[in-house]
């Protein structure tokens, strides 16, 4: 993997109150867009029954709604690749505040479609649009944001720095969940499906505002000021250098995103719908436990970055995903028969799927500033779109033969973790 040159490298320093307040509303801003992509995903059995033909067999609605939310992970490259090109020649700032703007219009007009009843076909087809903007939209976001703060703070604190943002954007998660609980438990099933599913997406265009205001507050990194003094910035498409000159580093991140996808699309994302449909947990039970499973979700990725800045990433992959795959077995082996555990299972499962928050670590370091915006993004977005994006309809279809393909699909995955990690162990990265 590429290192960084010592002329654009952080200095050796403790954390500063600017660090932490760059830290803080970076994570916090990602937590607010980050509710605005994944909201949808709590109400997809209504926005199934509201968007598609009523007389659909139930599999093909579950397929096609989480074909519509996939569509916003397959529009990720493009809305990365451009993103980044931008944001690795005239900042990273600008591109991590432009981001913002391309989710919270569509999260609001989302609130105000027409259902199937209403206009037909025409429904899931706009949808599907907004859907698609979305994605563009989260694809610059993600990777600028762990650019931003990797490059805010000391070299030796890039894990924690990742792992903290890694844990805003979970946090967002845990806002949606939060917020579906509230108003699954606030309103009857029928008014839910009448109009109470419009309220959390008309919510995500107000965050997306506040996430707007919140960014005015933060300054361009030091490490892109100094390229952009040096007039060292790209002389070239940056994309074309990175898939020229750093293949190995792609490599990496793609394999690594896509153990990130499995744990968060199918443990924290799916996970809360397949509860209800295989073990008959009611929506309340189902959100509350996905609620508590986030929290431990958050404090994992602030543990596993920290730890990658103390052990190095390759330990913390080669055991946290291991921990993931166990205990995603446990959680759909053991509920059928034991369903008082579902607390402390979904809970241990989330503080595993923490392991995420090594992730950036790992692909921070392994692109030189000049195009790190465009290779992590490159490669994060690529991998999203295909794991990521496939995953739902993937596990949906495994799913007609075996219940537990949530199960099967995560352990094939963690295996692979384990693999990663005994490389980058190897490498001692």
């Amino acid at each position: 993997m590429s290192s960084v040159p010592s002329s654009v490298a952080q200095p050796s320093r403790p954390l500063t109150r600017n660090d932490y307040k760059t830290l803080s509303l970076a994570a916090l801003g990602g937590a607010l867009e980050f509710y605005d992509f994944v909201i949808f995903v709590f109400f997809a059995a209504v926005v199934g029954q509201l968007f598609f033909p009523a007389d659909m067999p139930d599999w093909l609605r579950q397929v096609q709604t989480f074909g519509i939310f996939a569509a916003g992970y397959l529009a990720r490259p493009l809305g990365g690749i451009v993103m980044a090109h931008f944001g690795d020649l005239l900042g990273r700032k600008r591109m991590f505040t432009l981001s913002i703007f391309m989710m919270a219009l569509p999260t609001l007009l989302m609130g105000l479609l027409p259902t199937y009843a209403q206009v037909g076909l025409a429904a899931p087809i706009l949808l599907l649009l907004l859907r698609v903007i979305q994605g563009a939209a989260i694809g610059g976001e993600v990777p600028g944001a762990w650019v931003f703060v990797s490059e805010h703070v000391p070299g030796r604190n890039v894990g924690f720095a990742c792992g903290t943002l890694t844990c805003g954007l979970t946090a967002g998660i845990l806002l949606g969940s939060l917020v579906a609980t509230a108003i699954n438990s606030h309103y009857s099933a029928e008014q839910v499906a009448g109009f109470a599913w419009r309220i959390p997406f008309l919510l995500g265009g107000v965050f997306g505002l506040v996430s707007v205001y919140l960014r005015r507050w933060l300054h361009e990194t030091p490490v892109f000021t100094e390229l952009q003094q040096r007039k060292a910035l790209a002389a070239e498409l940056p994309l074309r250098a990175v898939l020229r000159d750093h293949l190995g580093a792609v490599t990496i991140s793609i394999l690594l995103t896509w153990l990130l996808s499995a744990a968060i699309v199918v443990v924290i994302l799916m996970t809360p719908t397949l509860l209800q449909k295989l073990f008959g947990f009611s929506p309340k039970q189902a959100l509350q436990a996905n609620s508590l499973a986030i929290v431990f979700l958050s404090i994992g990725c602030i543990g596993a970055g920290h730890l990658a800045d103390r052990f190095g990433a390759g330990r913390v992959f080669t055991f946290g995903s291991l921990g993931l795959g166990v205990c995603t077995w446990l959680l759909y082996h053991v509920l059928g028969d034991h369903p008082q555990w579902l607390f402390p299972l979904y809970s241990l499962a989330g503080l595993f799927v923490g392991t995420i928050g090594a992730v950036p670590y790992v692909m921070v370091k392994a692109f030189p500033p000049v195009v790190r915006f465009s290779g992590l993004s490159f490669s994060y977005n690529l991998s999203y779109a295909i794991f990521g994006g496939l995953t739902p309809m993937v596990v949906s279809l495994m799913m007609k033969t075996n219940p537990m393909g949530p199960a099967v699909y995560v352990a094939a995955v963690c295996a692979m973790g384990v693999v990663l990690g005994l490389y980058l162990l190897a490498k001692r990265r």
